[in-house]
């Protein structure tokens, strides 16, 4: 269905979950899933917002099954780390490559 890319995950801590958590509630969602599901087109806004944001919320909106599906292949696909999730949000945090934009504590 997607290309599978080769990024490194990166195991966060309970406290960097924690100071990530802390920082979700602050932002607004930045891409929503919906009917059609995980297209190309929508993988390929996931990976725009990581690549700017690093932590991002995005807006699942289908049964608690298709959601479980939905989160567990993007974090597949894109290699981000689950921060949390509250019933149709769930958000991702993946550390720039290059120019980090986040400093995680210890």
């Amino acid at each position: 269905m997607f290309p599978i890319l080769k990024r490194p995950r990166m195991a966060l801590s309970n406290q960097q979950k924690k100071y990530l958590r802390g920082l979700t509630h602050q932002i607004d969602p930045v891409v929503t899933v919906a009917d059609k599901g995980l297209t190309d087109n929508v993988m390929a806004e996931i990976e725009q917002a990581l690549d700017h944001h690093e932590l991002i919320k995005i807006k699942l909106r289908g049964d608690r099954e298709q959601r479980k599906g939905w989160m567990n292949e993007i974090q597949k696909q894109t290699g981000a780390e689950p921060v949390h999730q509250i019933g149709q949000v769930a958000c991702y945090y993946r550390k720039h490559p290059e120019k980090p934009r986040l400093a995680l504590p210890g």
